[in-house]
């Protein structure tokens, strides 16, 4: 039996799959638009950053421009610068004049910072200050002498190319990420003799402000770089992002009035770290939603399940042969419309089987007790020829018993008009005919009955051992007398009855149509209980004929008992082998 998987159940696949497929498309979407957002929200936040970054940058360098342009238009300072004349009058001047502009701005300045005036007057007092290859730690000031730059690099750079009022990196700025603002300071008699320069340096992580925004423990790395020579004067954060394996978003910010830019670099790493989190999420929800439509599926198909599962209970019942069931369902669908057809159907079956076999089983009953009546005359026929023949022989007694006998076996036979008797009943019959025939031939024949007790009492149709009984006075008889027994056994679900003579027999073929004979020929009684077997327990039950020439017969008689025990008078029988 192929195994029973519910349409229902069936339909619920392509409805998982399409819940399934939506579900992962909904969240690939949802997490695509996610990581979107959290990008852009990311990339706002740092643009922000970098914006309030180049605004502090921006005004602080201004703020340096203004201190430097405080000094270059300072006449008093100018002057100072220019004194000449004794110890004491140059460190009054120094007092006075010189160190009092120097610090004023210095104290205005939020940042720490280093201002340093490099004179070209021999006869200034030089202020050394802190250690200028350290890391600026509090404002402090510088008055030194020019000489001390002269032959460096950068300000023969600055003097060949006429350079002033720019940024550069310079000395020990670049180690400890610092930049300086240059000044000259002219006379301010004819504006070209140069009295000196000022140098301001401040650390450009103060110039850049607070990192807060700038998450550098997560790879955000800031940079600030030269556009015209690309060099780089500042970096926070890890050198290597952006470049190789490790290439991230890069924004950058302007400075104006400088050729400086503002680069950071974000790798995709902190644009998508909420990825995974988010993946969970949006995973979680999207199995929650599977499990929710899944279990409303089940409760939709176990509903319409319900519905088929009668349908199906129906047709089965219908497979069996029951046609009794009938389904009703409340409303208006197609289960509804269902049910109704099945149910008109089952009803116009069942007129249909009831009209054709309540006909078939009337047509057998009338078969069967036509042939039931047929016997009894052939039998009436028979006996009243010898009952003639004996009063024509002036044998009185023996008509007297014969008749007797008669009306006994036509008492049993007729039964109340029921075909079918106990055995008992039909070996009691058997015996009143042998009675009949006793007064007939005296003592010329002996009978042996051999019957298990545990069968006496089944049902079996009348008259089935009486005419082969009969044929055996009729056809076998030679000799001056003749031996019958009769025997009868359970064999599995079936009895087997055997009615044997030790008479003359039959030839070959004459016993291969015995079963046919019609009565002209003496079988009538034979093919008469063939057929009553048949109508009763089907075309395979019935009798097997053996027979020897010379060495007598055996008719078996083979009829089905139910499980009950009973003998089963539609159920079919089958052929034994002697």
């Amino acid at each position: 039996m192929k195994a029973y998987f519910p349409f229902t159940y069936k339909m619920m696949v392509p409805y998982l799959t399409l819940v399934l497929l939506t579900d992962v498309l909904i969240g690939y979407i949802s997490y695509t638009m996610l990581i979107r957002s959290r990008t852009e929200m990311a990339e706002t936040n740092i643009r922000t950053a970098m914006e309030q970054t180049r605004n502090n940058l921006e005004y602080q360098m201004d703020e340096i421009r203004r201190m430097s342009d405080t000094l270059f238009g300072s006449l008093s300072f100018q002057r100072a610068l220019q004194k000449k004349g004794d110890s004491l009058d140059i460190y009054l001047t120094m007092m006075d004049e010189i160190v009092p502009q120097i610090q004023a701005p210095m104290q205005l300045f939020g940042n720490n910072i280093r201002l340093i005036l490099y004179t070209l007057n021999e006869d200034l007092n030089y202020v050394a200050g802190d250690n200028m290859a350290e890391p600026i730690k509090d404002s402090d000031y510088y008055v030194l002498p020019f000489a001390e730059v002269r032959d460096t690099d950068w300000m023969k750079t600055i003097q060949a190319d006429g350079l002033d009022n720019l940024w550069l990196q310079v000395g020990t700025d670049r180690p400890l990420s610092n930049i300086s603002h240059f000044r000259k300071l002219v006379s301010y008699s004819d504006y070209q003799t140069v009295i000196g320069y000022v140098r301001i340096t401040a650390s450009l992580e103060d110039l850049l402000g607070d990192f807060v925004a700038y998450p550098v423990e997560e790879g955000v790395s800031l940079r600030l770089t030269d556009v015209k020579t690309g060099v780089s004067l500042y970096q926070r954060g890890p050198a290597d992002v952006g470049t190789g394996s490790r290439a991230s978003l890069r924004l950058t910010e302007r400075i104006p009035g400088v050729d400086y830019v503002i680069e950071t670099w974000v790798p995709h790493s902190y644009l998508n770290k909420d990825a995974a989190r988010l993946r969970q999420v949006i995973v979680m929800v999207c199995a929650v939603s599977f499990l929710v439509m899944a279990f409303i599926g089940y409760i939709v198909a176990r509903l319409s399940g319900r519905k088929m599962k009668r349908i199906v209970a129906l047709i089965r019942s219908f497979q069996e042969g029951n046609f009794q069931k009938r389904i009703r369902f409340a409303g208006n669908d197609e289960f509804v419309q269902i049910a109704d057809a099945f149910n008109t159907m089952a009803a116009n079956i069942q007129e249909l089987i009831n009209n054709v076999y309540i006909q078939g089983i009337q047509k057998k009953q009338a078969e069967l007790e036509a042939l039931q009546a047929q016997i009894n005359p052939h039998f009436l026929y028979n006996t009243l020829s010898a009952v003639s023949s004996l009063a024509n022989l002036g044998e009185t007694r023996k008509v007297t018993e014969m008749v007797r006998g008669l009306s006994r076996f036509y008492r049993l036979s007729l039964n109340q008009g029921q075909v079918l008797i106990p055995l008992t009943k039909e070996l009691e019959q058997v015996g009143t005919y042998l009675e009949i025939q006793q007064v007939k031939y005296a003592d010329a024949f002996t009978v042996y009955y051999d019957v298990e007790p545990e069968i006496m009492d089944i049902p079996v149709i009348k008259l089935i051992l009486q005419p082969f009984v009969e044929n055996i006075f009729k056809h076998a008889w030679f000799g001056d007398t003749i031996a019958i027994r009769i025997t009868g056994r359970r064999i599995g679900n079936r009895i087997e009855l055997k009615v044997i003579d030790n008479g003359i027999g039959m030839k070959p073929e004459a016993l291969k149509s015995m079963p046919y004979r019609s009565s002209e020929s003496g079988g009538y009684g034979l093919k008469n209980v063939v057929d009553r077997i048949k109508l009763s327990y089907g075309e395979e039950s019935g009798i097997h004929i053996a027979s020897i020439y010379g060495g007598g017969t055996t008719v078996q008689i083979l009829l089905p008992i139910n499980e009950s025990g009973e003998q089963d008078g539609q159920s079919e029988g089958g052929k034994g082998h002697l």
